[in-house]
């Protein structure tokens, strides 16, 4: 047991003085009560240590240290150094443990309570590791229980005595000293009893805590009377302290009825226990019944016929998505109150910091007057006679024990230097734990969010689906989904971001000023676009810390850029922002040859010369990507320079001179590449490089024989897809020639269309069909469950800006659609150009021939 006589300081009583007290450890509670004497039954106080930090001042004097409490600093004094070393030694442990036992053993209090203590706990846990390390590096030897001063034994012995009576008694609390005063009166009579058990406690009394406590001595009682007897947890706790000053003998001695007082305590410990373990059952039995009641719930909805059903189950998930989102409210005000945990505890480490640094100043002042007392002392002892005949015995004998007393200081200073370390090392622990707790924290908040949005999601992807029902439904229904979308739509995603704890927010322009959402005009298609902004924030979430962090410190490790496999599989990852514009530079150079000047030749010929294709580009610009905002407007700052590059482009390559669809691949190469001449060689790698001879011809022959190929490895790699584009007469190539000739522009999210040129710049045109392909697979089972020509090419029109996953569909691309031979694709291209150009020509022949005809016939 810690217990033992203190003196304690009284700070605004109207007797500022010490005073001896009586102090107790209550290990429950992690308390230091305090009595007047170790006789006393009322406490006059208690002192909160498990949130208190504990300091020792060298220049208060020996043996006196603080306590210090969030409301106030209690002063005490020890008989001894010694003392004062075991109590502090002794307090810090014990607070250690209480916190390491208190979070292994969290309470259940209800829904809230239980999904707060989880998290409670798993802070606690980390606490405790960093306990057990900081227990296990030696800042403060032990030091040696003084046995004269403190334990059960010290309560034996008298209490320190005063100056005066009066001095030791606290007149903040006349009633309690009164209490005391009798019960040290007639004790012994009462305690005895029938049985003659000393430590009955049936008339004993207990003052309840009061938060406030006194400024000479906390802890007065609230209503001021004494209640009849104590509980059994009290009786415990007496029985087991063995202060209360009695014999030894007696206190060793305990007949029947003690024994089976403490054995029913036990008993009723282990029924509460048994009882919380019970209730922790039925948690778990109410858990187990909601999952089984969720999946109940979506067989109903998969196997409902009526639509009122189906609304009723929606109404039930917009219940479900109002609990997560009160669920991720609690969630931002924990993080807050950690936040705020956190910061006081940075202000508490800048205390301790400032307090340690004056401490070594003062060291270091003190250690300089000791060396040079020391030179001074040994110069004069040098000589023995002037000593003799400058400094008397009782003088030198002054400075002997000047030195003893600085000697003394320094002892006193390391090992408050030694203390306070290893407070600091503590207190930078807890900061250390605190700061992953709330990376963990964040990290829920995530996965939280991201759930959140895939429930809001499929809650407007049902009402969209309803939506194109409503003809066929009863008014009152019809009337009730139209509500529905309109709340729907008036979800704002931003202003929901502002409001709560954001974590990743979908803005209205990506990086490079493409629209994350697009605009449709059609009234129907507007919950289409609230779907796939909900999407686009999920995807956001839940791949920021899985995905794009991992590939962000790769790309951050790669050095200089040099053709490999690894740098072949990071691009197809695809290249982060930061990287990007520094990939494509080296890639462009990697296979053109910058000739210098050639740029500024080609504008300056452009200026003194119009060429034929100038009035063509004019038309082009204004249509040239509208949903980016750098290209929306006639008078935005990249339409100049990209005509500069089509101009350029048209002097450099006048075989080709310009056809559309260059003014949208030279404006992403702008976008990303910002110069105007690195955009321009961008574009010269991709049209003589990339693509084949012929691609952007005036007959474009090569883009037609590029669409036969496809259809090939369309009807090679999805059959099934294939047949049913056959069965109800669909031409792909009517979707898929603009993808090829522009590389995607306009037809995918700006996200994933520019993956898709990060690996189209480094391996060619084979990218092209892999995504192409990997399209179709994507949406596979969407269009096989269209039964109608119109229907299907409706779809077609738009479906690819359906796609929001794109780790998905560049697994299909890289890993699904192997094997996939360049070889193959060369030979494919030869075999349709050859069936082509043998068409083409019959067709010459046709044409001559009916020329011909008409010619000989005569007008």
């Amino acid at each position: 047991k810690l217990c033992g006589y203190l003196n304690k300081l009284g700070i605004k009583g109207p007797i500022k003085t010490w005073k001896s007290r009586w102090f107790f450890y209550d290990e429950n509670k992690c308390h230091l009560l305090y009595y007047r004497t170790a006789q006393d039954i009322n406490r006059l106080g208690s002192v909160d240590l498990s949130n208190a930090s504990f300091d020792c001042k060298v220049e208060n004097g020996e043996g006196v240290f603080e306590i210090r409490t969030p409301s106030r600093v209690f002063t005490l004094k020890a008989i001894s150094k010694q003392a004062m070393m075991y109590w502090l030694q002794q307090l810090q442990v014990r607070r250690w443990e209480f916190c390491n036992a208190q979070s292994r053993f969290p309470l259940h209090e209800g829904a809230k309570v239980q999904w707060n203590s989880v998290l409670l706990t798993c802070f606690c846990v980390l606490i405790c590791f960093y306990i057990d390390v900081v227990d296990n590096e030696d800042f403060l030897p032990p030091v040696k229980t003084p046995t004269e001063a403190v334990g059960l034994k010290a309560a034996s012995l008298p209490a320190p005595q005063t100056s005066t009576a009066l001095q030791n008694i606290s007149l903040k609390h006349p009633w309690t000293e009164i209490q005391n005063t009798v019960y040290n009166i007639c004790g012994s009579k009462q305690l005895w009893g029938k049985n003659g058990n000393v430590f009955s406690f049936s008339e004993f009394q207990e003052h309840p805590e009061n938060p406030d406590e006194e400024q000479e001595a906390e802890g007065t009682p609230e209503d001021g009377r004494m209640e009849p007897r104590l509980n059994w947890v009290r009786k415990a706790r007496w029985m087991n302290s063995g202060f209360p000053g009695l014999p030894e003998e007696l206190s060793r001695e305990r007949n029947p009825m003690d024994k089976v007082s403490v054995l029913q305590q036990q008993i009723l410990t282990l029924t509460e226990e048994v009882k919380s373990q019970k209730e922790l059952v039925k948690l778990l039995h109410k858990a187990l019944e909601a999952a089984q009641q969720e999946k109940r719930v979506s067989s109903i909805y998969l196997t409902a016929a009526e639509d009122k059903d189906r609304l009723e189950l929606v109404r039930h998930k917009v219940r479900q998505i109002a609990d997560l989102t009160s669920r991720l409210e609690a969630l931002e005000q924990e993080k807050k109150e950690l936040e705020q945990i956190l910061t006081l505890r940075d202000s508490h480490i800048q205390e301790l910091k400032e307090h340690v640094q004056l401490l070594m100043e003062k060291n270091h002042a003190k250690q300089e007057v000791i060396m040079a007392l020391t030179e001074q002392m040994a110069q004069e002892l040098s000589d023995p006679l002037q000593e003799a005949n400058t400094i008397a015995a009782e003088t030198l004998y002054k400075q002997q024990e000047e030195i003893e007393h600085l000697k003394d200081d320094i002892d006193a200073y390391k090992t408050q230097n030694q203390f306070l370390n290893s407070e600091i090392h503590q207190v930078t622990r807890l900061w250390t734990s605190v700061a992953e707790n709330e990376k963990a924290l964040l990290m829920k908040c995530a996965c939280l969010q991201a759930r959140n949005c895939q429930m809001e999601s499929k809650y407007l992807t049902v009402l969209r689906k309803l939506q194109e029902a409503v003809p066929g439904l009863p008014s009152s229904y019809a009337e009730l989904v139209r509500n529905l979308i309109q709340e729907a739509l008036q979800w704002d995603v931003k202003e929901e971001a502002e409001e709560g704890f954001n974590l990743n927010a979908v803005s209205e322009y990506d990086e490079y000023g493409f629209m994350t959402v697009p605009d449709y005009e059609v009234e129907d298609w507007k919950l289409l676009a609230k779907i796939q902004a909900l999407e686009i924030k999920s995807n956001n979430l839940r791949s920021q810390e899985v995905v794009e962090k991992p590939l962000r410190d790769r790309w951050n490790s790669v050095g200089e850029l040099s053709p490999s496999a690894e740098l072949k599989s990071l691009i197809r990852s695809g290249i982060p922002v930061e990287h990007r514009q520094r990939v494509w530079r080296w890639i462009v150079s990697r296979h053109c040859s910058h000739l210098p000047d050639h740029y500024q030749r080609l504008l300056r010929q452009s200026q003194s010369t119009e060429h034929p294709a100038c009035r063509q580009i004019e038309l082009d610009l204004p249509r040239t990507l509208t949903n980016n905002k750098h290209f929306s407007s006639p008078t935005s700052q990249l339409i100049p320079k990209l005509r500069r590059v089509l101009l350029a482009f048209s002097w450099h390559n006048p075989a080709i001179g310009y056809c559309q669809g260059l003014n949208r691949l030279a404006a992403v190469a702008l976008l990303v590449l910002e110069d105007e001449e690195s955009a321009f060689w961008c574009l010269v790698h991709i049209v003589e490089n990339l693509m084949p001879a012929d691609y952007y011809s005036d007959t474009l022959i090569t883009s037609q024989v590029d669409q036969r190929v496809f259809k090939d490895f369309l009807s090679e790699k999805l059959p099934r897809l294939m047949a049913h584009f056959e069965q109800y007469r669909i031409d792909v190539s009517l979707i898929t020639f603009n993808w090829f000739l522009v590389a995607f522009v306009d037809s995918l999210v700006s996200d994933i269309l520019l993956r898709v040129w990060d690996a189209f710049l480094y391996e060619g045109t084979k990218v092209i069909f892999r995504y192409a392909l990997a399209i179709f697979k994507y949406n596979e089972e969407e269009i096989l469950r269209i039964h109608d020509s119109v229907e299907i090419y409706q779809y077609l029109r738009f479906f690819t800006r359906m796609i929001m996953d794109g780790r998905k569909l560049m697994n299909i691309a890289f890993n699904d659609l192997n094997p996939f031979p360049m070889k193959l694709l060369r030979n494919r291209r030869s075999m349709h150009r050859e069936e082509l150009e043998a068409e083409l020509c019959e067709l010459e022949q046709i044409k001559a021939a009916y020329v011909k005809e008409k010619a000989e016939q005569g007008p």
